[in-house]
């Protein structure tokens, strides 16, 4: 994934992240949905008609189109009030490529830092398909901690380390980031389970239901 699309996938997940904590209304994070997602379809569709048959390289743009259907999927739901189980599905569709991405990340690109990033957004697209498709409420918060989470270390920190040179990967640097991203999880699970509980506690969902709208 490039660099600038990665920056702003980040976004769009700490702006769906927050939408599903309570913060922001669903139609109001339309909009950066419909950007970024517009984006993720755009660009790596340019990619292709330039890549010239290289296998490495669409391999590397075919990804995009899962971030950038998801994402115009939300602003969709969001704008037209669908229910949220058909993006509910297509996020287990997403949950089961990422795996195999975070797979070739480690035999075939040889980047094991983005095989443990694909591998953490498997995880998250699977909360969503537990979230959306499944019904599974008591998640909602979970999975939004894990979004935005998500959004800032695997969205905009590795952005940011790719834009000024400074990104490295290799084996060592694939284990910490696993261990980073394995804590993130557990954390947003503890704050999710705190955050839903006893009096004075945030509501679950804004008037526009998360559930039929978010990723």
């Amino acid at each position: 994934m490039s660099s600038v699309g990665l920056l702003y996938v980040g976004a769009v997940l700490c702006i769906n992240g927050l939408m599903l904590l309570g913060l922001i209304p669903a139609k109001a994070a339309a909009a950066m949905n419909l950007f970024v997602g517009g984006m993720q379809v755009v660009f790596p569709t340019i990619i292709l008609v330039q890549s010239g048959g290289d296998p490495a390289i669409i391999l590397g743009a075919s990804g995009l189109f899962l971030f950038g259907f998801t994402y115009l999927y939300v602003a969709w739901n969001a704008l037209t009030g669908a229910s949220g189980e058909g993006l509910g599905w297509f996020s287990l569709f997403v949950a089961c490529c990422a795996v195999v991405y975070g797979i070739l990340q480690f035999t075939t690109v040889h980047d094991p830092v983005f095989g443990m990033i694909w591998f953490s957004w498997a995880a998250l697209w699977l909360l969503f398909f537990l979230l959306l498709a499944l019904g599974k409420d008591s998640l909602d918060r979970w999975t939004g901690w894990f979004a935005l989470f998500l959004g800032v270390a695997t969205g905009a920190v590795p952005a940011f380390l790719l834009l000024t040179g400074a990104y490295r990967t290799g084996m060592t640097e694939g284990l910490i980031a696993g261990v980073i991203l394995a804590v993130l999880f557990v954390v947003a699970a503890v704050l999710g389970r705190r955050s839903g509980t006893g009096p004075g506690s945030a509501p679950a969902a804004p008037a526009e239901t998360p559930r039929a709208t978010t990723v």
